[in-house]
């Protein structure tokens, strides 16, 4: 059983946290996590590039400290960088002050590939786990941020076919679409990924960062 949104419950628990965008006009705002790997970082570039979409990429520390040039490269084709902690760590399983630093050092290689720091960076939880204390301590210095929708496409045992349907089906005005540009997602990614966008092109949207 895929988990494409959170439930309702969970999102009044968590209200501070960023889930989707206001629907006032057809647009769309996909994000992209885990990397970046010089695997598959690139061909999401290639294809957002083809409908002049931008995107947010929640980056792993660790993948910024490997391969900076590729996050270079994001920067300079108009996409955001945002923090995914350094070790791609869960915060129902590491005590509050190791997941700060964790933040901390992220923001840290993220801060050394910009001209000007941003004020207020996005922040969003590997797995999406996080606590109420935690995001009340991350509140003042970042904007954690969710997703309306998860394409799960980091299941390899899930269909490429269905992964497509089921993340057009669940799509509206405003949604904020969680993909991976990780090697456990590449077989899904590769596929569903040019067909998403062309099919939402076609239909009049557009494709902006967060």
């Amino acid at each position: 059983m895929h988990l494409f949104r959170m439930p309702a419950p969970v999102r009044r628990l968590l209200p501070t946290c960023l889930w989707e965008m206001p629907a006032t006009s057809n647009t769309l705002y996909l994000t992209f996590d885990d990397g970046p790997i010089r695997e598959e970082t690139p061909f999401v570039l290639e294809q957002l590039a083809r409908y002049q979409a931008r995107g947010t990429f929640f980056c792993v520390g660790e993948n910024l400290t490997r391969n900076p040039d590729v996050a270079r490269q994001t920067l300079a084709a108009g996409h955001r960088l945002a923090n995914h902690t350094y070790h791609h760590v869960s915060g129902w399983s590491h005590p509050r002050e190791v997941y700060l630093k964790e933040v901390e050092r992220c923001q840290q290689e993220l801060d050394n590939l910009t001209v000007v720091p941003e004020a207020r960076p996005l922040l969003r939880p590997p797995y999406g786990r996080i606590t109420i204390p935690l995001v009340r301590a991350l509140h003042p210095t970042h904007q954690v941020v969710m997703w309306d929708l998860l394409t799960c496409d980091y299941d390899a045992s899930y269909n490429s076919e269905a992964c497509l349907r089921n993340a057009i089906r669940l799509t509206k005005p405003g949604s904020i679409v969680v993909f991976h540009d990780s090697l456990k997602a590449s077989r899904n990614l590769r596929y569903v990924l040019p067909r998403y966008l062309a099919h939402f092109a076609n239909l009049g949207f557009q494709f902006e960062s967060l």
